[in-house]
């Protein structure tokens, strides 16, 4: 997984992670749904073959791992990584622009779950 170019500029450490997300783009279309590759307190790379283009806005939903509680709130595409591109996972990563405190208290439970399992 080769997703780090441009690791300078992050603000927040990623943790690998591979989640189903589910996501759309406007109240008219329905969710799409794809896995993520990784997770920080600032937002969220999801694998697609489809990015959308940088700077748009999109509703994100996922959920713990046992299904339950829900996380979900609005994100903006900063970084595409397109399909075919030799040692990148196609994709986008999707900043954190509106999610409530709830939804941002699971978020950082699941990367402090992720970093004790590794240490």
């Amino acid at each position: 997984m080769s997703d780090s170019d441009g690791s300078e500029k992050r603000r927040f450490p990623r943790t690998p992670l591979s989640i189903l997300v589910q996501y759309r783009f406007n109240t008219f279309e329905d969710f799409l749904a794809e896995y993520s590759v990784n997770l920080s307190m600032g937002g969220i790379f999801i694998r697609t073959d489809e990015p959308r283009e940088e700077g748009s806005v999109i509703y994100l939903q996922f959920t713990l791992a046992d299904g339950s509680r829900l996380i979900e709130g609005m994100g903006r595409v900063v970084r595409v990584n397109p399909p075919g591109v030799k040692g990148r996972v196609a994709g986008m990563g999707v900043e954190f622009v509106n999610f409530d405190d709830e939804s941002m208290a699971l978020v950082e439970e699941i990367l402090a779950s992720r970093q004790a399992k590794k240490n």
